[in-house]
C-alpha cells in the first residue's frame, strides 16, 4: 500500500488507536498538529467502543475516512484480548481504506518521549514488566530484575498521552517507508489461556456396519 498522490505535498493525517490494556484511546494528526484525541478507561468492551470512537474522532475533527492517510495501532505488549482486538480492526480498516497500517509497540512509544537514557518498561501481571533492551529481544523480567540493568525505568504515559507518541512514531515511519507491512502483536509470554487437563472422552467405535 501507498499514499495518495496527493499527499506528497501536505503532512499525511494518521489515525492511531491503542487497546493493549484496560482503555480506548485514540488520536488524529496531521504533522505535529493534533486534530483529536479520545480516551476512555474500560476493562472490557474495546471490541464494541473501538471503531464508533473512530468514527466520533474523525467526524469531529470535520474530516471523512476517505482523508485518513495511514493508521498508527499499537501492538503491544500488553492485554492479549485487547492487543488482538486492536490489530485485527488496523488490518481491516487498512484493507477497506487501502491505506498503510503501521504496528506501533509501546516501547517505541514511551522511547518517543523521552530524552534521557532509560529502560522502556510495560507493566506485567506478578509485578512483573516487559523490557526490550536494546540489541536484545522484548522479554518478561521482575522488577528488580529490570532495576538490575542499571538505567531509570520509564513507564507508558497515560493513554492518550501514549496514542499521540504512538501517531508522531508512526509519522517518522511514514517518511521512512518503514513498517509497512501488515501489524501483528507483540504478545511475548504466552497465553494465560491452558489447554484443559481433564482425561478426554473416549471414542468408541462404530459397530453399526
Amino acid at each position: 500500500m501507498t499514499l495518495k498522490p496527493d499527499d506528497t505535498t501536505a503532512e499525511p493525517i494518521i489515525l492511531a488507536f491503542d487497546t493493549s490494556a484496560a482503555y480506548c484511546a485514540a488520536a488524529l494528526m496531521r504533522g505535529k498538529s493534533l486534530l483529536g484525541l479520545q480516551s476512555e478507561e474500560m476493562g472490557r468492551g474495546q471490541a464494541e467502543r473501538l471503531v464508533p470512537m473512530l468514527d466520533d474522532l474523525i467526524k469531529g475533527a470535520g474530516l471523512e475516512w476517505s482523508d485518513i492517510d495511514a493508521l498508527a495501532v499499537g501492538v503491544g505488549p500488553g492485554n492479549f484480548t485487547g492487543i488482538r482486538i486492536a490489530v485485527s480492526t488496523a488490518r481491516g480498516l487498512a484493507l477497506a481504506l487501502d491505506i498503510p497500517s503501521i504496528g506501533i509497540s509501546t516501547f517505541e512509544a514511551i522511547s518517543k518521549s523521552a530524552t534521557l537514557p532509560h529502560l522502556a518498561c510495560v507493566p506485567a501481571p506478578q509485578s512483573k514488566v516487559y523490557i526490550a533492551p536494546v540489541g536484545t529481544e522484548p522479554r518478561l523480567v521482575s522488577m528488580d530484575e529490570a532495576h538490575a540493568l542499571g538505567l531509570p525505568l520509564a513507564l507508558p504515559p497515560a493513554p492518550a498521552d501514549l496514542v499521540v507518541a504512538m501517531a508522531r512514531v508512526a509519522r517518522v515511519k511514514l517518511r521512512k517507508s518503514e513498517g509497512m507491512h501488515a501489524p501483528a502483536p507483540l504478545y511475548i509470554r504466552a497465553a494465560d489461556a491452558a489447554p484443559s487437563r481433564d482425561t478426554p472422552p473416549v471414542m468408541l467405535p462404530d459397530d453399526r456396519d
